[in-house]
This record gives C-alpha cells, structure tokens and sequence, in this order.
C-alpha cells in the first residue's frame, strides 16, 4: 500500500473534518438569526482494501438542512391566524371607547339631560326658561349623536390609513423575496444565509396576510395570496393595492352611504375575500363588517342612524300631535329636529326655524291636558313604557346594545387572540426543535470533529515519519 497513497488519503479526512468544523460553527454563530435552520455537513467512509490498493478514509459529502418545510407552513398559517386576532383585538378596543354607557356623558348622558328637561317643562308648560332648557338639552343630543359619529368615521378613516400601510408593508415584503430570487438564481440556491432570510421574510409575510409558498426546482420561492392570486412569480412581482367602492350588486339601498375599501390584485380585479388571514384580514373585517353595522353603509341603514332617526321622529311626531295655544284658531306645535334621511346621525340637528314659544305642551286629546304634550315626552326615558322604543327597546338601551355589540366582537377577538397565540407558541415550538440551533448538540460535534480531526492530523504524522524512514533508507 502507497505511503504517499494514505498521505492523500489522510489529508482528504482532515478537510472533510474541517469543513464539518466550519458548518459546526456557523450553526452556533446563527444561533439566534431569524429564519435560519440548523445545517449538517454529511461524511462518508471511502472503501478500505489494502490488497487492492483502497486506502479508505473520509470525504465530505452535501450539507444538509434540517429544515421541516411542513413546521414551516404550520408555522405560517398560525402566524395568520394570530395576525388577525391580534389586529381586531387592537383595532376593537379603540373603537369601544368611542361608546360611554355609564350615563354621564355622549349620547346617553345626553339623552337623560333632555328627558329632565321635559319632565321640567310638564311642572310649568308655559315657563319660557324651561322650554328655553328644552331646546338646549336637545341642541346637546343633537351635539352628541354628532361628535359619536364623527369619532367613529374618524376611527374608520384610520382604519383605511392602516389597510393601505399593511399592504405597502406587504408588497414591500414580496420585494425583498423577489430580489432574494434573483440571488438565488446568480448561484445562491445552497447559502443557508439566503435561505434563512427567504423563511423570516415569509413569516414576516404571514403576519399580514395569508399566503402559500411554492419552492421550485431552482430553489427560488412562489408565494399567492390564499393559493390563487400570483404575488410573486420568480423575479416577477404582481403588487396589491386598496380601492373603496360600492359593489353594483346587490343594488345598493343608500347609494350614498360610506363605500367598503377593497383590496385589488395587479389587474385590479378585486380579491378582497381572498384575504382570510393576517392584520390585513382583521382591519378589513372591522372596516367592511363591524362599521358599516353602526355608521351604515350601501346596504344598512346603521345603528346610529336608526336610533338618531327613531328618537327625532317620535319626539316630532309628539310635538306636531300637540299644539301651543287652543285658538281659536289652535296654534300647531313645531317638530324639535331635522335631519337628513340618508345620514341621520351625522346630521341630526334641532330645527333651526324653530323659537322656543313654538313648543307645544298641550295635549288636544280628547280630553285636553295643559301639559299632556311634555308628560308624553318625559315618559320616553321610562325603560318599561310603550313609548320610545326601538325593536323593542328603549332608546337608552337601544344605544346600550349598540355598545354591547362592539364590547361582544372585542371579547369574540380577545379570545381567539390568546388561543391563536397558544398554536402559535406551539408550532415555533415544534420547528425549533426539528430545525433550531441547540447549543448542546453543537458543543458534541464540535468536540467529536475536533478529536476526530486530531486523529487524522496524527495519521498524518505517523505518515509523514514512514516517509522519512523510507527516504533515510534510500540514501
């Protein structure tokens, strides 16, 4: 067997040995980079016979990942899902500080304040200064249904202002896997470096929205939104963008009322009930569910809206059925409010051509009652009357449901947010031990590969002295 045989053979081992090392350490060094899977440089024996002439040894084989491609999916999807919940849990809680039912202050402290004035006003009907009280406390509802809504297409506009940033965010991430592709194309297809910032960029991704990734044979990355619109297609981009519109079917019933926002593909066909998962998913069903059911929208009237329209209408109805003076002729009574019919919350306001004188207190009957008028509208603040209802509830607690309604969807968020963040916590769990770093482990290999490496590095000396001996003996 050739001495300068085995002293190839031996200085094969020790690079193998070394380039187990190297990939050893780059694991502990990436230990805590983002994304990055564990790698494994894989040895293979070389066939010993001596009476042949094989001199066996140790080469290096292909570094393999340990990466799970499965935990990875698992990991994204749940990472969807908690987005979501996250985002309505957020978006949710801002909203319901908008809606005061301690009765103090905005639309229900308002409303109590005007039903004093009433009951005030029924003591002495033909008191200037209440009346004068009448009118204040109503201008103040009128102020308050106002200010509600305002507060909360002011929440909805940030709302847009938050749909719009997620999917800049978004496209930005598709950017980053799209110049990731063309580094892998240029030969990069094996950098465990590249491929730890493709998987971070995904889950980045997932957090925003639902996608599936494909890899292909090159090692590039596919992604789409929900498995069918292409975002990103090799070097190719295809960005998202936001439009508000009212779809043209069903026909809308207030064509008028606040258009939905949609989300549209690079054709600008609208894929908006693609979008099923992520904070993009979370802000769109807060913006294109839960608001259009208290502002109103194409197709609602809005919660807000009926009960300003309910509460205008009935006091009107009250005041008009009265009148100010028995005549003769008799004096009519003049409504208290107006609005406008498609937006009434928003425009609610007391009747500007209206003077305290025509209030009407005076119930015609039969039989007539001085103060019948003002007695009636006191009576609407009494929860269990007849009078003052909407769907069979009070204005007051009309308005409390409204409240409640907002309170149910935030406690539905918060509960799926904390079950969402348990799979989530789960599934990073699983991947990390499938595919993470332990420090443990590396401190093994490092040992085993450094002792191995010194046993060759001795096979060599071992060798290079039969060498010299045989050169000695030559001479």
């Amino acid at each position: 067997m050739s001495l300068f045989a085995n002293l190839s053979s031996t200085a094969n081992t020790l690079r193998a040995f070394q380039q187990a090392l190297t990939v050893t350490q780059n694991n502990v060094a990436n230990a805590s980079t983002p994304g990055y899977a564990s790698q494994r440089q894989t040895l293979s024996a070389e066939p010993f016979d001596p009476s042949t002439g094989l001199v066996g040894g140790v080469t290096a084989g292909e570094v393999q990942s340990s990466r799970d491609q499965f935990a990875e999916s698992y990991v994204r999807n749940s990472n969807s899902q908690w987005g979501a919940s996250d985002q309505k849990t957020q978006s949710l809680s801002y909203l319901q500080t908008n809606f005061d039912i301690s009765g103090t202050s905005g639309i229900v402290g308002a409303l109590t304040s005007l039903y004093n004035g009433f009951s005030n006003w029924s003591v002495t009907p033909n008191d200037a200064t209440a009346r004068q009280n009448v009118i204040a406390n109503a201008q103040s509802t009128a102020d308050a249904f106002r200010q509600t809504v305002a507060n909360v297409a002011a929440f909805s506009r940030n709302t847009d202002a938050e749909i719009g940033s997620t999917v800049d965010q978004a496209n930005a991430l598709v950017d980053k896997l799209r110049q990731l592709n063309v580094t892998i194309k240029n030969g990069a297809a094996n950098d465990p470096s590249v491929d730890a910032s493709v998987n971070s960029t995904l889950e980045s991704l997932s957090e925003m929205m639902n996608v599936t990734a494909l890899r292909q044979s090159d090692g590039s990355v596919d992604v789409y939104l929900n498995g069918q619109t292409v975002l990103l297609a090799g070097a190719s981009q295809y960005p998202l963008s936001v439009r508000t519109s009212i779809p043209a079917s069903p026909t809308p019933v207030y064509p008028s009322g606040t258009p939905q926002s949609d989300i549209v593909n690079a054709n600008g066909q609208p894929v908006t009930d693609q979008v099923t998962g992520g904070r993009l998913a979370g802000l769109l069903d807060v913006r294109n569910r839960v608001l259009p059911s208290i502002q109103g929208d194409a197709y609602q009237e809005g919660s807000l809206n009926k009960l300003a329209a309910s509460f205008a209408d009935r006091v009107n109805q009250l005041l008009t059925r009265g009148v100010v003076s028995d005549g003769p002729p008799p004096q009519p009574g003049q409504p208290l409010f107006s609005y406008d019919a498609a937006n009434a919350a928003a425009t609610l306001e007391v009747n500007p051509s209206l003077d305290a004188s025509q209030l009407a207190a005076i119930d015609p009957g039969p039989p007539t009652r001085s103060n019948g008028v003002a007695l009636d509208l006191a009576a609407l603040s009494n929860p269990a009357g007849a009078e003052g209802r909407v769907d069979g509830q009070s204005y007051a607690a009309f308005y409390g449901s409204i409240a409640a309604s907002v309170g149910s969807e935030l406690s539905n968020a918060q509960t799926s947010q904390a079950a969402d963040s348990n799979v989530l916590s789960q599934a990073r769990a699983l991947r990390e031990q499938s595919s993470g770093v332990s420090l443990d482990d590396e401190a093994v290999h490092v040992l085993e590969f450094q002792r191995s490496y010194q046993a060759a590095a001795k096979m060599m000396g071992v060798v290079d002295e039969l060498t010299q001996t045989v050169i000695g003996l030559i001479r």
